[in-house]
């Protein structure tokens, strides 16, 4: 397996939720849950100290390298949320054109508050990168 620091944890998700602040921070990261738990059929777990994941793989790439991670997932960040959407988003311009106002990155969408973006279209997002991930690796829940 991988050396990576990105591991699943015992802690509560809801209690990180719970303890999040500003209360516009918290109220958008619990929305969020929502959002991804009815994206992905399923709960949450805590991934490293600041990632809550929703389903999990297990890869191995052709160069050896193997891990374990979340299939899904966001964190709640001081100035925007990362929305992890695996294993990417290339071909996914039409949803991307109609989520909103957003930053991309290789494998994270940035948000500054879901008052700019189409939750729907979030959702949309969610579930195909979930199914093309299921579709070079299996994707159980956590």
């Amino acid at each position: 397996m991988s050396d990576s620091r990105t591991t699943v944890t015992d802690v509560d998700p809801a209690a990180f939720l719970a303890a999040l602040g500003p209360a516009e921070r918290r109220s958008e990261a619990l929305r969020l849950d929502a959002i991804f738990r009815a994206a992905t059929g399923f709960g949450p777990r805590m991934w490293g100290p600041s990632i809550i994941g929703y389903g999990r793989y297990a890869y191995r790439y052709d160069s050896g390298r193997s891990g374990e991670m979340c299939a899904t997932g966001f964190s709640p960040r001081r100035a925007e949320h990362a929305i992890y959407i695996l294993p990417g988003y290339d071909d996914m311009g039409d949803l991307l054109a109609r989520l909103g106002r957003h930053r991309a990155g290789k494998a994270c969408l940035y948000i500054r508050r879901l008052a700019d973006i189409d939750e729907d279209v979030l959702a949309l997002l969610i579930r195909r990168g979930l199914d093309r991930l299921g579709e070079r690796w299996p994707v159980t829940p956590a």
